[in-house]
């Protein structure tokens, strides 16, 4: 099977590569993260003009049609990076679960806004008591009239301080823990009765607190079925973590070429540290575990098609746990190789180490995923 880009994506890869390294200089990048939404509007703007935020929308929407290949690409560039903009919160998972859900009208009034860049989305999902399970929403939406009234409290929500439409689970129907009797609904960030308490992340991003009191929602405001959302649901998240999988290895190739550069560089006892063998040794084997992580994030995105839930869920799980490992070895080589400095805010590694931590732990982190593809049989069950 031939894994080398077309000479098509070979160009898109460069391009973006190009517009990254111009804007994304090490102070550039920490003034992004003090800002206000802890992110450059004028970055996303330069993204809208590529066509990066419509691209796996189909033309009636502005988008040129690309597929999971040229999402990977874009991520792994935005990997490399260290970019702060909310591409995954508003075009992976946002947009995402518009297409998948949406009706014809919410795609044409939505969708072009996103790829003018003129939108903001965030998926507000994850609850108090829910941590990993998709399944456990606590949050209520109620019928009244023509309307839905929605309350309840969301965590995490990621880029929820800044975007002007969430996307909102709740459950219509059922108890806190069922599959069926869940709801999605597109709820304006500055409706009555919305509250969001924006904070900084670990990893130099921003999410929010979300507080929903009782928010009322036209009927148009729900997406797809109001009590059969969890498929779709699962399946965008899926499709987040193949994303996710191509971001951590362009931020692992990146952090492998840094600290290969630190040890050639780097001189002690009258030679260059890279010339010790043991140090070396350590390096190959941060190499090795970037390429095991590369290999299982293009199983992911092979898989994002997959029909077949279960399938589908299993290999993107697998690619999640290696990632996960690689994202923590190469992380953790890095700061020791780096010596004291890789532990300062002055230094990359450190902040490229915080986002390997945190794209471990979204949607689920590498031992979350071993335990449930161990106990649902394997990659290959019988």
């Amino acid at each position: 099977m031939d894994f080398d880009l077309s000479e098509e994506q070979s160009l898109f890869k460069d391009v973006i590569g190009r517009l990254l390294a111009g804007h994304y200089a090490f102070a550039q990048r920490d003034t992004y993260a003090r800002s206000e939404t802890g992110w450059s509007r004028e970055v996303w703007s330069r993204l809208a003009e590529m066509g990066l935020l419509a691209l796996s929308f189909d033309a009636a929407h502005g988008g040129s049609g690309g597929g999971p290949v040229e999402t990977m690409i874009a991520m792994e560039e935005f990997g490399r990076a260290l970019a702060l903009e909310p591409y995954l919160a508003t075009v992976v998972l946002g947009a995402g679960l518009l297409r998948h859900c949406a009706s014809a009208e919410q795609k044409s009034s939505l969708l072009p806004r996103v790829a003018s860049g003129g939108l903001i989305l965030a998926f507000a999902h994850t609850e108090r008591q829910s941590r990993y399970d998709l399944h456990d929403v606590a949050c209520r939406a109620r019928r009244d009239g023509g309307a839905w009234i929605l309350d309840g409290e969301k965590m995490v929500v990621l880029h929820g301080d800044s975007a002007d439409v969430l996307l909102v689970t709740a459950r219509t129907a059922g108890g806190r823990r069922d599959r069926g009797g869940i709801g999605l609904f597109a709820v304006d960030a500055g409706a009555d009765g919305v509250t969001r308490r924006g904070y900084a992340t670990q990893d130099g991003r921003r999410a929010a607190h979300v507080a929903l009191a009782n928010v009322r929602v036209d009927a148009v405001a729900a997406l797809g079925d109001p009590e059969g959302a969890l498929p779709v649901v699962e399946r965008v998240v899926d499709e987040a973590m193949a994303a996710l999988a191509a971001e951590a290895v362009g931020v692992m190739l990146a952090l492998h070429a840094q600290t290969v550069d630190h040890l050639r560089t780097r001189r002690q006892f009258g030679a260059a540290i890279g010339s010790f063998q043991a140090l070396q040794h350590r390096a190959a084997d941060m190499y090795v575990a970037v390429e095991q992580a590369r290999s299982m994030a293009m199983l992911a995105t092979m898989m994002v098609a997959e029909s077949d839930h279960l399938l589908r869920h299993r290999h993107i799980a697998a690619a999640k746990i290696q990632i996960g490992r690689s994202g923590r070895f190469v992380g953790q080589q890095a700061i020791q190789l780096h010596g004291g400095i890789g532990m300062t805010a002055e230094c990359k590694a450190g902040h490229a180490f915080k986002r390997l931590t945190t794209i471990d732990t979204l949607f689920g982190d590498a031992d979350h995923h071993l335990c449930r593809l161990a106990a649902s049989g394997g990659l290959e069950p019988d």
